[in-house]
């Protein structure tokens, strides 16, 4: 049995509740609810008999706040509480940090990565060129770790990819989505790259405004993207495929099987010894995530993007 450290949590991000959920088999509806999250109990409740995974469970929790964990713990069935992470890394032999503010992701991971104990670390993995630059290190050391966005393992994803062929050449994609674009872009990223086959991007370019969020990218492939982050528009996650032969709409709507699978491919890592899931493509996803916001922040310079290859 793996045992797995669980961390939390950021406000607006409850993957400790639900992540939790489902690696335990096990949730109380009526505690996430109070905790102000009802759409995370209602999606555990309508996916009751798929809950647990095999092979691992969470043993131990951190947040910031005692009482938090607390309530992690009870909805659950964690049986330990920590009071540090440094406490956390003595006693697992795995860890999830379910949070989603980069800026504190090297920190909160570094005494697992210095331990050599696997992680998973929320998206996005890192939002300056300083903190990718020592996971890069940290991964060319041979450390364990694996971060992306579920959107990767989203079951409309894949129905769409095993499609693409009847498209003929693609030519285009476009991906709208809801909120900022640092925190939210990453989605649209990693299911536009998942879509491709992850190809090399070549250039990045940030043509919007504030709260108003549109990127291009251009891939070596020749086939452009852009995005649409757009702080005010409905709650959506959207993808349009065009190719020489046909098109292809990508709704993506089911959180709960896209967090399942994720999980899944992180305790297969954590079995395989190796993250499963290459980090040239975690690279390449940061880059362009890093590289819009630096165009952005330059007026809409178009930034070139380097080959990981």
């Amino acid at each position: 049995m793996i045992k797995i450290g669980i961390i939390g949590m950021n406000p607006g991000n409850a993957h400790i509740y639900s992540w939790s959920s489902i690696i335990n088999g096990c949730f109380d509806e009526s505690e996430i609810t109070i905790a102000g999250y009802p759409k995370v109990a209602e999606y555990l409740a309508a996916n009751n008999d798929t809950l647990g995974i095999n092979g691992a469970r969470v043993t131990h929790v951190w947040t910031q706040d005692k009482a938090i964990s607390e309530s992690v713990a009870r909805s659950s069935q964690i049986g330990n509480i920590v009071g540090s992470l440094e406490e956390m890394a003595i006693a697992i032999d795995a860890v999830i940090l379910a949070r989603d503010d980069a800026e504190n992701h090297l920190s909160m991971s570094k005494p697992f990565i210095d331990a050599g104990i696997p992680i998973f670390i929320d998206k996005p993995l890192a939002t300056t060129e300083k903190d990718m630059a020592w996971f890069t290190g940290q991964h060319d050391k041979g450390k364990v770790f694996m971060s992306c966005s579920s959107m990767r393992y989203s079951n409309e994803c894949r129905t769409a990819k095993a499609d693409m062929k009847s498209l003929g050449e693609i030519q285009l994609v476009t991906a709208v989505g809801k909120k900022d674009w640092l925190k939210y872009g990453v989605h649209l990223l990693e299911a536009i790259f998942t879509l491709l086959d992850d190809p090399h991007p070549v250039s990045v370019q940030h043509i919007g405004e504030k709260n108003k969020d549109i990127v291009h990218v251009i891939f070596e492939n020749g086939i452009y993207a852009t995005l649409h982050l757009f702080m005010d528009i409905s709650s959506t996650f959207q993808l349009s495929i065009f190719g020489e032969n046909g098109w292809r709409l990508v709704d993506i709507k089911n959180s709960y099987a896209m967090f399942r699978d994720t999980i899944i491919e992180f305790v297969r890592s954590v079995e395989d010894g190796n993250s499963r899931l290459p980090f040239y493509k975690t690279q390449n996803i940061i880059q362009t995530l890093i590289g819009a916001n630096t165009s952005r922040k330059g007026g809409g310079t178009i930034i070139q993007l380097k080959n990981w290859l």
